[in-house]
């Protein structure tokens, strides 16, 4: 996981898994994308663990991301993550509690920085807060972030590029990668990871769900 640029394919549209999720996973396994992943909502949980099970079946990373703001809902969905025998857990508010029980449970853990509401989310907040708040979990053990780049308020070009120069550990953009002017901005910034959802299910990267992850794999590499 050393290099940066990774596209993590999200089976989600407007921050919610697709209800389809499995078919298109079973599609698109064989297409370049190594590192998958979805929401916390709405699939039932059994079909989550079976779904999540089959992708590193196939080889892939695995990577749950919640969209949720209180503490009782993080840890739930810390809990989900653990359930689930995913990877990486994205998302949720930093809480010490959420961070303890994903040390407990050996799950890398990617929270959100700044100040989030909505879904889909809405990302305020100064980009040195954001800095600051993001080495300060650093400190109690956080294996990365996850950064709603394009969905903030302010410059999120320098947004990007100013967290990932600043912050030494694994930096997701998340959300809202849509055109190929973005994937540009990505090269720019060089987080370790990005991730896709909406977008394709919008044909945005024209082609087949499969195709446009080819598309965005192959770009990002040239």
């Amino acid at each position: 996981m050393e290099d940066n640029l990774n596209l993590i394919v999200m089976l989600t549209h407007n921050d919610k898994t697709v209800l389809d999720a499995s078919a298109i996973f079973e599609q698109c396994k064989n297409s370049k994308a190594k590192f998958w992943g979805f929401k916390e909502k709405p699939l039932p949980l059994e079909e989550m663990k079976k779904l999540f099970a089959y992708m590193k079946e196939c080889g892939k990373t695995t990577f749950l991301e919640v969209v949720e703001y209180t503490e009782k809902e993080c840890l739930e969905g810390a809990k989900m993550a653990v359930e689930c025998g995913c990877d990486i857990l994205m998302g949720t508010i930093f809480f010490d509690s959420v961070n303890e029980f994903c040390k407990n449970n050996n799950l890398k853990y990617m929270p959100f920085v700044g100040k989030i509401v909505d879904r889909p989310s809405i990302l305020n907040g100064t980009i040195e807060g954001m800095i600051e708040e993001a080495n300060s979990y650093l400190k109690k053990g956080v294996y990365g972030f996850d950064l709603l780049g394009y969905r903030y308020t302010g410059d999120a070009v320098e947004l990007n590029k100013k967290f990932v120069s600043s912050v030494n550990a694994p930096v997701c953009i998340a959300g809202s990668v849509n055109s190929y002017k973005r994937l540009d901005e990505l090269k720019d910034a060089n987080p370790w990871a990005f991730t896709i959802g909406s977008a394709f299910f919008e044909n945005k990267f024209d082609g087949t769900f499969s195709e446009q992850i080819d598309k965005v794999c192959d770009y990002m590499k040239n």
